[in-house]
């Protein structure tokens, strides 16, 4: 089994959460700790250092003891923005590190594995991205992003106005790791004060397994 490589996790919790009512999504309350505590668990173990990718003012997450890194291009341009700001805070503070791996914070159930797994497929195919998917769902804010494609990305999104990582995609090939759907899904992502109540019935279930 390959070893995966030396990656930056950047968690996204740069969005609006619209669909909760304007509430911070990733300081949401699950089980006792927020969705955010939840995710940094899960990905801190897989990764030589974690940062949050969070606008706005970044008292609000002190109690986690991460970098806040925010968008380095303006206007919330959604979760590319994301993925650049951690390939290019990577490429000043850790220059040791030549991957970034990405989670959004209403993912708490990504799997511990996640890293390994999206290397492992990127190795196989071939290709220089990996993102994951459950069933035939794919999940574009998941994945596994090389820091050489940082100007790349920069290009795309200042001069071409690209703001769906499924159309940057487009432009590279990459693969896919593919988790199973059933009997949940590990990237079930929390939109609505619905989804948050199916979590807690989630996490009720996962802790008594």
């Amino acid at each position: 089994m390959s070893l995966s490589p030396p990656a930056l996790g950047v968690i996204l919790a740069g969005g609006l959460s619209r669909r909760m009512g304007g509430n911070e999504k990733a300081l949401l309350a699950l089980e006792g700790r927020t969705l955010l505590e939840h995710v940094a668990e899960r990905l801190a173990p897989q990764c030589k250092s974690v940062i949050l990718n969070a606008n706005g003012d970044p008292s609000r997450f002190e109690r986690l003891h991460l970098p806040i890194v925010p968008d380095s291009v303006a206007d919330r341009p959604g979760p590319l923005a994301g993925i650049l700001a951690a390939l290019e805070w990577c490429t000043t503070h850790r220059p040791d590190i030549s991957w970034v791996v990405s989670a959004p914070a209403d993912t708490p159930f990504i799997p511990r594995d996640l890293v390994l797994r999206l290397h492992q497929a990127l190795v196989a195919s071939g290709k220089p991205i990996a993102c994951a998917a459950s069933g035939s769902q794919a999940h574009f804010a998941v994945g596994l992003w090389p820091i050489s494609l940082r100007g790349d990305l920069r290009q795309a999104l200042v001069q071409q106005g690209t703001r769906s990582i499924r159309d940057w995609l487009r432009r590279h090939d990459h693969a896919e790791a593919i988790w199973p759907a059933e009997p949940f899904d590990p990237f079930f992502n929390i939109n609505t004060p619905e989804d948050l109540e199916r979590a807690k019935v989630l996490v009720r279930q996962e802790i008594s397994e």
